[in-house]
């Protein structure tokens, strides 16, 4: 059985990131459907001080596999900023999805315990393992995957909870 870190972590945002997908293919047969251009929603925002949808799909992204990299003490890969359309954030999606799922749950052992250093601006931040699954990376990415949620729901696009959850 891998351990509780790993069933936190991995399969809590491959489900997520899966879910998010087929609402993103919702979202462009609804654009094509209504004759609405992609871009409204791609440079969508809740608030003019927020991130667009496409920004969120990145940050949820970078938070999925910087959380599952550094739990399991690997390089976090970098991916460019540079998607500007649905295909691309389903590629990036799609990255995300196999990069996760190749790493061993075995490297999850002990990682509740093991330090982790997040570089910020104003220098070095040191969690423990369960502190930063648990009060940083699983609240940013679910807050990236809500937001960006909450951009279609309020465009109109027809979801709901079953799909947020990955289980329409």
């Amino acid at each position: 059985m891998s351990s509780l870190m790993y069933q936190a972590s991995v399969p809590v945002f491959d489900k997520m990131l899966t879910a998010l997908d087929k609402i993103l293919d919702k979202t462009v047969a609804h654009a094509d459907e209504s004759g609405i251009e992609h871009e409204a929603y791609l440079r969508s925002r809740l608030f003019p001080d927020m991130y667009t949808f496409i920004t969120q799909i990145q940050i949820a992204s970078d938070h999925a596999k910087g959380g599952s990299a550094r739990l399991a003490e690997i390089d976090v890969p970098s991916f460019e900023d540079n998607e500007t359309t649905f295909a691309e954030l389903k590629e990036r999606i799609a990255k995300t999805l196999v990069f996760i799922g190749e790493i061993d749950p075995a490297k999850f052992e002990g990682a509740e315990a093991r330090t982790v250093t997040l570089m910020r601006r104003a220098g070095p931040v040191k969690l423990q393992g369960a502190e930063y699954l648990f009060q940083r990376a699983l609240p940013n990415f679910y807050f990236h995957v809500t937001t960006a949620y909450a951009l279609l729901r309020r465009s109109g696009i027809e979801i709901g909870k079953r799909d947020f959850l990955g289980t329409a």
